[in-house]
């Protein structure tokens, strides 16, 4: 059951934005609104997501704090955003598994993971995981791709199903007082706002962070995170290609396209996820409304690391510290994937849908109009 207290926030300040209008041409959030004279929870969960958190309606609203209407929708959202990852997180019972301390019980978790995979490793004769491997099949001396496969399969799996799952749950309470379809103009029209990041332009060039003066540096730094996120998983689906397809088994030369691309993208995803954590820390607290050490601060961290042990498993894979950087390294992405539900990664799928939403309604409107 959803909090009832930051769902009665987030009414009164869209009742009250609803009757001002003066922020309808800074973001999708605001016409959203304009289509509704009344805010039940799913109308309200849709556009919390909707949010980008660019702050501009903060500093251009003359009702917000110290006015005594106390209206803060970026913040008020924020909180509602982290909420909804509760609410439709599957199983259900996990939902709070990452509330508090988040951070810090997704380090453990890949700690845990890490102890595990070495004494995996080194079961049978610690000297291989010291030793040093090279050519062709060097990294399943050290663990057996059979087995490598089974455990990340069965995590991809466990991962896409609560994915799924919770995809689906926002997108059916979502809809709200104005039902839609998702049919394909809506899917590309959404496709496009996201791949452009469009609604963190904050109506005038760029994000509000610190202060009232916009800057691109969010923008920046999340396109650096999601491409980034992009290339490496394209790496790894070709890798997997190479491997099942082609026989060719990894690790692979240093000019090859798997690690051409990953290098590439793990480069993206240690500027962007550290500029976003540094611009998260920058941030006015006005606008902030979750846990510095929460949720979002541990998806960061834990793709900057993925990213981290990646780059140094490649640059040492022909060492003797090849072994521990690669159950280092899968100990972080399988703590990584475990969270994924759980945490920030699902607003990507959330915002999605309800970029997805917008642009149905507004076509909806159109042609009733």
């Amino acid at each position: 059951m959803q909090p009832i207290e930051t769902l009665r926030e987030a009414d009164r300040i869209m009742t009250l934005c609803n009757a001002c209008r003066y922020c309808e041409g800074l973001c999708a959030v605001f016409p959203a609104m304009e289509m509704r004279r009344t805010f039940v929870a799913g109308d309200l969960n849709y556009l919390a997501n909707l949010c980008h958190q660019c702050g501009a309606c903060y500093y251009d609203c003359q009702y917000a704090p110290p006015h005594e209407f106390a209206v803060n929708v970026p913040a008020t959202f924020a909180r509602l955003r982290v909420e909804t990852y509760k609410t439709y997180a599957w199983p259900r019972a996990f939902a709070g598994a990452f509330e508090r301390n988040g951070l810090a019980i997704v380090l453990l978790t890949a700690l845990c993971l890490a102890g595990f995979l070495l004494g995996f490793m080194a079961a049978k004769d610690a000297s291989v995981l010291f030793g040093r491997h090279v050519g062709a099949g060097a990294f399943y001396a050290l663990m057996p791709h059979a087995a490598m496969a089974g455990l990340f399969g069965a995590v991809a799996i466990y991962v896409v199903a609560a994915l799924a799952l919770g995809l689906r749950a926002f997108w059916k309470d979502a809809q709200g007082s104005i039902p839609v379809r998702a049919d394909a103009a809506a899917l590309w029209s959404a496709a496009k706002d996201a791949g452009r990041l469009r609604y963190l332009e904050g109506g005038v060039g760029g994000c509000m962070n610190e202060d009232e003066r916009p800057s691109d540096n969010r923008r920046l730094y999340h396109h650096l995170t999601f491409y980034g996120f992009l290339l490496c998983f394209a790496a790894t689906v070709l890798a997997t290609l190479m491997h099942y397809v082609l026989g060719w088994e990894a690790p692979y030369a240093w000019y090859s396209a798997p690690v051409l691309l990953g290098t590439i993208g793990g480069v993206g995803l240690l500027v962007g996820p550290a500029g976003l954590t540094l611009e998260k820390w920058r941030r006015d607290p006005a606008l902030a409304g979750g846990d510095r050490f929460g949720m979002d601060a541990a998806f960061l961290v834990m793709l900057f690391l993925t990213s981290l042990t990646g780059l140094l498993l490649l640059a040492l894979r022909e060492t003797s510290a090849m072994g521990v950087l690669l159950a280092v390294h899968l100990a972080v992405v399988l703590a990584l994937f475990l969270s994924m539900p759980y945490g920030k990664f699902v607003h990507g799928l959330y915002r999605y849908a309800a970029l997805v939403k917008y642009a149905a309604e507004r076509r909806a409107g159109r042609f009733l109009g």
